[in-house]
């Protein structure tokens, strides 16, 4: 039965949910923001395409879940349901394609998670791509022109700049990461990497696949679990027999949230091969097991949720990706301290500090008072939290308030040019390096801890 529902606050348009058999870490982060506002007391829907293993509609912490339309269907019903609805405020999550929801409301806050320019003809070919290409290069920046863009890496944001988006309108809310949940397994006794999404061409797994055919006779009893589901899988089952490692892989398809932890923990590797990820959120799960990465710089976000050296390795074609493979295959301590900085930093991604900043770009648009959002920095940064600091993120020592960097665009000394690790200029720690900044919701947000009240008031 329709479940009634009064004014709404806040409407999110998505093409998926996260209950959806092809739902990943882009919508889990939309279903913790939506839960986030109505803990702040609003009302809040979330739109989407309807599947089978969901209700229509149905009530998930608080929010409003109303599934409708498929693939494509859904952009059309979704159209109908702002008409109909007319909420205060519209989150458009642009997955390549947007809702058009500004053609019918004013307040639009545009969510993207990455731009998919080098997806689209690996999806729907030459000519299929080049038009969805054009719809969210040209047309999509134009039609949503004085609306605030919220992403989640600094990559994706960079990328939008030059699809024309003003820096001014743009804030980066990084995913947070749920705790890691107590697992019975431990790592395993033989070299064992784990590949963890949807089967999906531009996730690449045959990647993943090769470099398992590449190390297996120098590596006896190495194993490649391929955790995921996707309408891809029948072919990754025959490129795996192509190379001669279909012995070597497990795929275990659709997995419950205990079970894919457990599957985490006994790994010692986890690949990441994707053409593009806008965050990159299992890098940091595997992480929260203390397990380090392999993936590619020019995925993009992997720049962020990846910290190059420390928390895992960025490569730049197959042939390096094999080799950082065999490295921390070879190395245990190497391996092992990459996996204590990898937890170390998927700790330091929370949710409620990302919730509270995602909070401060909608209250304009809902015409309240915009927020400051607080960057939350440890009291005690000249001990160990500095120490991980300086090794995560590259902290340096600033100058104080003589300091003469453009913290707009964060030149001179912001980070590595390579990997783009670093913290928003207001973070930096001048003197003692103890200090917490507030930056105004339109500027860039750093995730951190959740911040104390005596914090913000310092």
């Amino acid at each position: 039965m329709p479940i009634r529902s009064p004014e709404i606050d806040v409407l999110f348009l998505s093409w998926r949910d996260a209950s959806h058999p092809e739902g990943g870490g882009s919508e889990r982060y939309v279903h913790r923001m939506a839960e986030g506002m109505v803990a702040a007391g609003l009302r809040v829907e979330l739109f989407c395409a309807a599947h089978e293993r969901a209700a229509a509609e149905e009530m998930v912490h608080g929010v409003r879940v109303v599934r409708r339309g498929g693939r494509l269907g859904v952009y059309v019903r979704a159209l109908q349901y702002v008409a109909r609805r007319r909420p205060r405020l519209v989150v458009d999550v642009q997955n390549g394609l947007p809702f058009f929801s500004r053609l019918l409301c004013r307040s639009v806050v545009v969510l993207v998670h990455h731009v998919h320019r080098e997806q689209w003809p690996i999806v729907f070919g030459r000519l299929g791509g080049a038009l969805g290409w054009w719809i969210e290069s040209v047309l999509a920046p134009w039609l949503y022109r004085d609306c605030p863009y919220v992403t989640v890496s600094e990559a994706t944001a960079d990328e939008l700049i030059g699809l024309g988006v003003d820096r001014g309108r743009l804030s980066i809310v990084p995913n947070g990461v749920e705790p890691p949940p107590p697992v019975e397994a431990t790592p395993s006794e033989t070299p064992l990497l784990v590949v963890l999404g949807r089967l999906v061409p531009h996730k690449r797994v045959e990647h993943a696949l090769e470099v398992t055919a590449r190390l297996r006779n120098r590596w006896p009893g190495l194993r490649l679990s391929v955790v995921g589901e996707g309408w891809w899988e029948q072919e990754l089952r025959a490129e795996a027999e192509r190379l001669g490692v279909a012995d070597l892989v497990d795929f275990h398809g659709y997995v419950d949230e205990q079970t894919k932890h457990e599957l985490l923990a006994r790994a010692w590797v986890h690949l990441c091969p994707s053409v593009k990820e806008g965050w990159g959120l299992v890098v940091s799960e595997a992480g929260g097991h203390g397990v380090p990465t392999v993936g590619y710089r020019a995925a993009g976000g992997l720049r962020e949720s990846v910290v190059d050296g420390v928390t895992g390795e960025l490569v730049d074609d197959l042939d390096e990706m094999a080799a950082a493979v065999e490295r921390l295959l070879a190395d245990p301590a190497v391996r092992g301290g990459m996996g204590e900085a990898a937890a170390h930093y998927a700790a330091s991604l929370t949710w409620p500090a990302s919730i509270d900043a995602f909070r401060s770009v909608l209250r304009p648009a809902l015409g309240r008072p915009a927020d400051s959002a607080v960057v939350a920095v440890p009291e005690d940064v000249d001990g160990t939290d500095g120490a991980l600091l300086d090794g995560l993120v590259g902290v340096e020592h600033g100058t104080g308030a003589g300091d003469d960097r453009d913290a707009e665009n964060g030149t001179d000394g912001e980070g590595d040019e390579g990997t783009r690790e670093r913290l928003h200029s207001l973070t930096r720690f001048p003197g003692r390096r103890e200090r917490c900044g507030t930056v105004d919701a339109r500027s860039m947000i750093h995730n951190a801890a959740p911040t104390t009240d005596e914090a913000a008031r310092a």
